[in-house]
């Protein structure tokens, strides 16, 4: 099932650079009066609901080649926009209804004496969720924090 999802995503992307679709609709939105942090911000909430129903390399495989040009035409760094949708995507495996990480500890947890319910196993999810929330508010005030180890590179 993975060999066919990631064939279907080289294809598709494959088909977008032929088609040249993702840097015309990147030069596009780059070209709106809007400021870069709103559209930034409606890609977060377009993987944020992906996430939400898709798997999450299905998800990257999809949408990276149509956002990551439009993410270089704002002049922001690849790299910061990368950890952003990890992040974004990690938060997806623990929310439902797909919550895939939730679904293999539960798998594990009703093996064990004592097992507990799925409900409470997302009720215990919660934090984290709130954690990675505030650590990409964060990243986003402060993209030095993404940033520090890669400028030291360079």
């Amino acid at each position: 099932m993975v060999m066919v999802l990631i064939a279907g995503a080289v294809l598709f992307g494959k088909f977008l650079a032929v088609s040249r679709i993702p840097f015309t609709l990147g030069s596009w939105i780059a070209g709106l009066d809007m400021p870069g942090y709103l559209i930034i911000g409606t890609m977060v909430l377009v993987y944020f609901a992906g996430g939400l129903f898709m798997d999450s390399l299905a998800l990257v495989m999809l949408t990276i080649p149509i956002f990551f040009p439009i993410v270089l035409d704002l002049g922001y760094d690849p790299i910061w926009f990368g950890i952003i949708i990890v992040m974004i995507i990690e938060m997806g495996l623990i929310t439902p209804p797909v919550g895939l990480n939730v679904y293999v500890v539960y798998g594990v947890a009703r093996t064990l004496p004592g097992a507990m319910s799925l409900e409470s196993i997302f009720k215990g999810v919660l934090p984290f969720m709130l954690a990675i929330l505030v650590g990409i508010f964060l990243m986003f005030l402060f993209p030095q924090i993404i940033l520090f180890l890669p400028n030291l590179m360079y």
